[in-house]
């Protein structure tokens, strides 16, 4: 996935069972593309709700470790999904002539 035009394969915003990446071979006009993008939205609403609650436990003076413990495994998750949002977005952006988007 170079990021070399629009029709490369996307990766989708979910893996599979095993944690493998899910990829789509389309133009980014079908149904799947579209499961996707709302997808994304999705998950990157949350990843910003998880933030305003990480800020406020973080406020607190004194944090149960169960919380803690909570609240780190839910932030890992919300960045492995934005990081591979950020993957896929990044490798469809078109390169200009001297190979940088």
């Amino acid at each position: 996935m170079s990021g070399q035009g629009a029709h490369e394969a996307r990766l989708l915003p979910w893996a599979t069972p095993e944690g493998k990446p899910c990829y789509l071979d389309s133009d980014g006009s079908g149904y799947i593309s579209r499961v996707a993008d709302t997808v994304e939205s999705v998950q990157l609403g949350l990843a910003g709700d998880l933030l305003d609650h990480a800020d406020d436990l973080l406020a607190e003076d004194e944090i149960p470790t169960d919380q803690l413990r909570q609240m780190l495994s839910q932030l890992t998750e919300a960045l492995r999904n934005v990081h591979r949002i950020a993957q896929s977005r990044g490798a469809r952006l078109p390169l200009d002539p001297d190979g940088y988007a």
